[in-house]
């Protein structure tokens, strides 16, 4: 298992109740991080995907993880 430190933002943050966690998984991009994310918080199932970043640094879903990275995610935003 890997340990990432997951940062969620907006909506996101809204849905997990949580700025930022801890997290063990085997998750080798961000897609399937999310994913397994979303099973552990459902209510972020009413969210499409929007933007990632890994260490800082904008990132593709399918971008590779080896562990011990920060995950942001950034929610859809609505504008005008």
């Amino acid at each position: 298992m890997k340990q990432f430190t997951v940062k969620w933002f907006a909506a996101y943050r809204e849905a997990t109740g949580l700025a930022q966690e801890q997290v063990k998984s085997g998750a080798s991009s961000p897609a399937e991080l999310f994913s397994q994310m979303t099973e552990q918080h459902p209510e972020l199932g009413q969210y499409s995907r929007a933007l990632v970043a890994i260490n800082d640094q904008m990132a593709s879903w399918d971008a590779p993880l080896s562990g011990d990275e920060q995950v942001l995610f950034f929610p859809p935003v609505a504008g005008g």
